[in-house]
């Protein structure tokens, strides 16, 4: 009987151990199984898409204890093509064809010109929400948090820049739309954007190219 019982205590201590690997291992395995559905999700609906929304923006400059808002529209095509329309506190746009990049602040009279992928290398300033692929390629993708809502995902830069260290992305569970973006940079600044009414549509190429006007003073982006 002693033999007995022992050898029982020996099985069920066996199969406890077991049950708590294959526990552990499940576990591990489950946040790698949700990122990687969340990140096919939004590469599926986004790939080689364009798409327009409505945007609110709160940027907080951490040195100055400083808090602007603003708000406008803003258009993306696949590859690299964007348009952001600020509506307010003052109007300006930020546009460009994936290669040139103009910023136009008419109330200035003036535009800013330069190289865009300069300015939005890594896929900063929103960038890879017209290239998608970027995120896989940037960045490094850990879950942040799970609702019944939305997944949020970490995205550490894989080449870290003083523009940019950290992107926190929210995707909807229902829509797979990535519904709010917060950008970190070296400096402890964010920058966090909502979007709302976001459509998925053809959209004509000519709306990411600009034209001076005249008598604009053009400056030129290092």
């Amino acid at each position: 009987m002693k033999r007995s019982y022992k050898r029982i205590l020996g099985i069920s201590a066996a199969v406890l151990l077991m049950a708590g690997l294959f526990s552990g291992l499940t576990a591990a395995t489950e946040p790698e199984n949700a990122q990687e559905a969340v990140l096919s999700a939004i590469e599926k609906k986004y790939a080689g898409k364009s798409f327009e929304a409505s945007f609110y923006q709160i940027s907080k400059l951490a040195a100055l204890d400083i808090t602007e808002k603003a708000s406008g529209k803003a258009s993306f095509s696949h590859p690299g093509k964007m348009k952001w329309e600020y509506l307010e506190p003052e109007q300006h746009e930020i546009i460009t064809n994936g290669k040139s990049l103009w910023i136009y602040r008419p109330g200035e009279n003036q535009v800013m010109q330069g190289s865009a992928e300069s300015f939005f290398k890594a896929g900063a300033g929103g960038a890879f929400l017209s290239d998608i692929a970027l995120v896989r390629k940037n960045y490094i993708i850990t879950i942040k948090d799970i609702t019944d809502e939305y997944t949020e995902l970490d995205l550490a830069a894989k080449n870290e820049t003083p523009d940019i260290s950290l992107i926190v992305i929210r995707v909807s569970k229902k829509t797979s739309d990535i519904t709010r973006i917060v950008t970190r940079n070296a400096y402890g600044d964010t920058t966090l954007f909502e979007f709302n009414d976001i459509r998925f549509t053809s959209i004509d190429p000519s709306r990411f190219e600009f034209t001076v006007p005249k008598g604009v003073n053009v400056v030129d982006l290092e």
